[in-house]
């Protein structure tokens, strides 16, 4: 890749405007030791700063809460029982955590701790409550940090690496950049420290059977993740309308390194996430019921609005928040396909209220919107 070229893929760093950035433990624990390596940790902060200050929301996924906590439990090099794993990151967790909060708040950054288990990213209303949470940290000006909580997920429960994780979490989020920071510099035709022939692959569109076959095992015995993995998050990346870079992350400044022109293998997107996510509620979901509105809220719709209670004048169908629906205007015709901020036992009793009237009514402060614009599909 020239140096032209390798700027141009750098920039579609800058250009994002809600980026994931995966840490691995390898990069965070020496090896030797097993103590944080706080000095590139800073430098790393320093980087996430300087994104923000450009306008970008930045969300971290961080391995190294079991890397940290073996050696406060002194608990012996090699592979760990599950048990011993999860006591380790028992006692990892609180100084990973307290760490990200000492660096991140050196540049005024409120920092939030999340952890979460596959359950949570696969089963759809844990799903639904963990993305809220991110949007509505993001919203409020915090750096969410994520970690696997291995504390409590079994060995058949668990991803088990945060680079599937951290692609689930991009997904979520809807962010529009996966940056994979690891002790390797991108995607090689063969393991390159096994094979001197191997040729390095700066660019990837798709990920197709020959791209999975040329991933290999893990190259530090800290980490749980390799190159299979990566090809992984990169597929389901991918998928989700996210471009990911797997980038050398064990020099200073890593993300400034990626902006500037370092070598790095980008898994380039062809859509934007909310390009994927329209066509997923649009021909993906089966509606399970129906909001019946008037003339002035189908007009709005039809104008790019949020759907308001007040605007539905009748509801069909029982389903769940997050189910999908569609929205049928005065003369019959559908106008839209969504996904509700409410159950159908709310909507009913909101429906045709103002947006300011759903506490007294439901008890709880819900969404003003029955369905966010960035949740409808026009028909």
């Amino acid at each position: 890749m020239s140096d032209s070229s390798a700027i141009r893929a750098g920039s579609r760093l800058a250009r994002a405007r809600r980026v994931v950035v995966k840490v691995g433990s390898a990069l965070l624990v020496e090896r030797a030791t097993g103590h944080l390596n706080r000095a590139w940790l800073e430098t790393l902060a320093a980087d996430v700063a300087a994104l923000r200050e450009r306008g970008q929301e930045v969300v971290l996924v961080s391995s190294g809460a079991i890397a940290l906590g073996r050696r406060e439990l002194g608990l012996a090099s090699g592979r760990l029982r599950l048990e011993e794993s999860q006591a380790a990151a028992a006692v990892g967790q609180i100084r990973l955590a307290h760490a990200w909060k000492e660096v991140l708040e050196q540049h005024r950054f409120t920092v939030a701790q999340v952890l979460v288990t596959f359950g949570d990213t696969e089963e759809r209303r844990r799903y639904l409550n963990a993305r809220n949470t991110l949007e509505t940290l993001l919203r409020l000006g915090a750096i969410p940090v994520i970690n696997e909580n291995d504390t409590v997920a079994t060995a058949e429960i668990r991803y088990g690496d945060n680079d599937r994780l951290a692609a689930r979490v991009a997904q979520m989020a809807s962010a529009d950049c996966l940056v994979l920071l690891s002790d390797v510099d991108g995607l090689y035709t063969a393991d390159p420290t096994m094979d001197p022939a191997a040729t390095f692959i700066p660019e990837v569109t798709r990920v197709t059977p020959e791209i999975e076959v040329m991933a290999g095992g893990s190259a530090s015995d800290v980490g749980s993740g390799g190159m299979a993995t990566k090809v992984m998050a990169g597929k389901i990346a991918l998928a989700a309308g996210c471009s990911m870079c797997i980038a050398l992350g064990r020099e200073a400044h890593p993300l400034q390194r990626i902006d500037t022109g370092a070598r790095c293998t980008w898994f380039v997107a062809q859509s934007s996430p909310r390009t994927v996510r329209k066509q997923w509620i649009a021909g993906l979901l089966k509606p399970a019921g129906t909001l019946h509105v008037d003339a002035g809220a189908a007009t709005a719709l039809r104008g790019g609005k949020s759907l308001l209670p007040a605007g539905v004048t009748h509801v069909d169908g029982r389903f769940d928040r997050g189910d999908a629906v569609v929205v049928r205007g005065p003369e019959g015709v559908d106008v839209a396909r969504g996904l509700s901020a409410y159950s159908s036992d709310d909507a009913r009793r909101v429906c045709g209220r103002r947006s300011q009237e759903i506490e007294a009514i439901l008890g709880y402060r819900g969404r003003d919107e029955m369905i966010h614009r960035d949740d409808l599909v026009l028909l």
